[in-house]
């Protein structure tokens, strides 16, 4: 096993605009009426996607009206830009340090592109050093949080002793797509909300973090590359979501996981901590990960009142459960475009 990497801090933060699920359906309905009426069944994916509601850097009015590209680009810099500024702040605060203090800065996101991207832009508010290492990933989706704490924590292990600040942002709602009626456009009106959070990791000697990381691993699935991800066209990016994706994960989760465990020494009594990207997807981890029903309540609580965030939502599962007590052997686990699979072995309880 690799020597652990402490977690400092963790921190996560919503935009100010709340979407409660029962508005959002009912605005859908009247957006795409005739839609509904070929398609009635679609009503439900509401009512049992088990969200309450979700956050949004732009208010539904906004969100409603048809957008551009350049629109889009424009509301996600500012809004991915003033997240990436709170919730590292809040970080930083946490682990009593200053921006100067960090010596790598990784940024996460996929639902929107700047270039300089968004670690550059946020480096003078926060007062990054001019030599800080910056790490910008793009396209990783609802894995990024997952990959990027593996990321962050290789980098950490690498370089002994300095201070890595991961920071995650997704903008989902500003891909939403008035101009147009699709199944996967309604599912993900249904699911996607906005979010961020943010961590500072650094080796360390001492057992005082709540929460030290250990191995991680990716596994690929060959020909899965339509499972999920974008389209890019002139108004703007459009969801890739196969319908088949509870089912793939109830039957080909479980070999990958196995073999992680295995080689990060995990056993039958390590708690699991997973990205949930939805309802149906929740229950499809458990049944993969033979796990009994409810076990991941956590995740079905930060569903419920974030929605899927994509990159942010695990760890806003690891926060919750963390603050709820969460201790021993731990692993945790999202899945993302490619199709994959991103692990991590990690220990709770030091704080």
């Amino acid at each position: 096993m690799q020597e652990p990497v402490s977690m400092l801090s963790l921190a996560t933060a919503v935009p100010p605009h709340v979407l409660e699920q029962d508005e959002v359906a009912r605005r859908i309905r009247a957006t795409f009426g005739r839609f509904f009426e070929r398609n009635p069944q679609l009503c439900d994916v509401f009512v049992n996607s088990g969200i309450d509601r979700r956050y949004s850097v732009r208010p539904i009015d906004w969100i409603e009206q048809p957008h551009d590209w350049s629109e889009r680009a424009a509301a996600y810099l500012e809004g991915a830009g003033g997240l990436f500024v709170t919730v590292a702040a809040s970080a930083l605060e946490q682990a009593r340090l200053d921006a100067a203090d960090i010596d790598i800065v990784i940024s996460v996101t996929s639902s929107g592109i700047a270039t300089p991207s968004l670690e550059a832009r946020a480096g003078r508010q926060l007062g990054f050093r001019p030599n800080v290492c910056r790490v910008p990933l793009f396209g990783l989706g609802c894995a990024g949080g997952a990959t990027g704490l593996a990321l962050a924590t290789r980098l950490a292990r690498a370089n002994p002793g300095q201070r890595v600040l991961l920071v995650v942002v997704e903008l989902n709602t500003l891909a939403f797509r008035s101009d147009r009626a699709a199944k996967t456009d309604v599912i993900a009106s249904a699911l996607f909300g906005d979010g961020a959070a943010a961590a500072v990791l650094q080796t360390q000697t001492d057992d005082d973090a709540a929460i030290r990381i250990g191995d991680a691993a990716e596994h690929t699935w060959p020909e899965t590359l339509d499972i999920m991800g974008w389209t890019v066209d002139p108004v703007g990016l459009g969801v890739v979501l196969s319908r088949a994706l509870p089912r793939f994960i109830e039957q080909r989760l479980a070999a990958p996981a196995r073999q992680f465990m295995a080689a990060a020494g995990l056993n039958g009594s390590t708690k699991f901590v997973c990205h949930p990207g939805g309802a149906k997807v929740v229950a499809a981890i458990e049944t993969a990960l033979e796990l009994d029903t409810g076990t991941l309540a956590h995740e079905r609580a930060v569903l419920r009142e974030f929605g899927n965030m994509s990159s942010p939502t695990l760890l806003f599962v690891l926060k919750r459960a963390l603050e709820s007590g969460l201790s021993g052997p731990v692993a945790l686990a999202a899945m993302g475009p490619g199709f994959t699979a991103s692990f991590l072995a990690a220990e709770a309880g030091h704080a």
